[in-house]
């Protein structure tokens, strides 16, 4: 992992980009972190964007952005991201409609498709980001493996999340292995606890559901959990990774959003990054 190559998935600090966008992507610079994979624009323009990046020395790499969306007003929303600059587009949650296990799911094989077609004809790829669910079998096989099998590389690259692969059932770093060749990007996120009913409500989704007991699943800044990123990020970059992306859905342990961003990028500078 090069120091230069360590990027901040924007959501992980939501609550600061709401007060104070730009103010917030300097901090995200001032942190370490050379790129910013942005979740949403927060009503500004695109080339405003771009131009505060470029200002700041931070790279807009990419963006998650809804499946509906995509699908949507896809011409519309891919030019938005091909004006801020970013090389990647990524799917980054399923609904349940659209699940493993559900007619949707097929949905969301042949519309990557299409959206993959119509990044790659404007020089940019798209990427997948997965949850736990995709560890789904369908007749034996890893849903997530399924969508990487019916859509090829041509059109869609692998966005692993190495936490949900753990929570998944999924030794991370070996499951990183297996796509070598096929991770531009990898997320790197720290947890701690077990899988529960509770763990969408931590990412913005079923907030209604509380956490209640003591040992629920917690998102926690990189070092501070149960992940062995030195194993993952010796996989991921031997199989040709080139931007490991921090990401923390909600702060925890009694930090912050942007204390937990800063923690994050500290640990990789001063243990893993060379």
């Amino acid at each position: 992992m090069k120091k230069e190559k360590i990027a901040l998935q924007a959501y992980s600090v939501r609550d600061q980009l709401q007060e104070d966008f730009f103010g917030t992507l300097k901090k995200i610079k001032e942190y370490g972190y050379s790129g910013v994979e942005f979740a949403g624009l927060y009503g500004n323009d695109p080339l405003e964007v771009k131009k505060a990046c470029e200002e700041m020395g931070l790279i807009p790499l990419s963006a998650h952005v809804p499946f509906a969306e995509l699908m949507d007003r896809m011409e519309e929303t891919i030019d938005c991201y091909k004006k801020l600059g970013v090389k990647y587009v990524v799917i980054p949650y399923l609904t349940p409609e659209y699940r493993p296990g559900t007619p949707g799911f097929q949905t969301v094989i042949d519309g990557a498709r299409k959206i993959g077609e119509a990044l790659a004809r404007e020089g940019m790829v798209l990427q997948y980001h997965n949850h736990d669910f995709e560890f789904a079998r369908i007749d034996g096989e890893y849903a997530l493996d399924i969508l990487y099998r019916e859509v090829g590389p041509e059109l869609l690259q692998t966005q692993l999340d190495t936490c949900w692969v753990n929570v998944g059932g999924v030794n991370p770093a070996e499951y990183v292995k297996k796509y070598a060749g096929r991770i531009p990007t990898v997320h790197l996120k720290d947890f701690a606890g077990s899988k529960s009913e509770n763990m969408y409500a931590l990412i913005g989704i079923d907030e209604d559901k509380k956490k209640e007991t003591e040992g629920d699943f917690e998102f926690r800044p990189l070092g501070k959990g149960v992940q062995n990123f030195p194993a993952i990020v010796k996989a991921a970059d031997e199989g040709g990774a080139e931007w490991f992306i921090v990401e923390q859905d909600a702060p925890s342990m009694g930090y912050t959003s942007l204390e937990c961003a800063q923690i994050s990028a500290k640990y990789l500078l001063e243990n893993i990054a060379e």
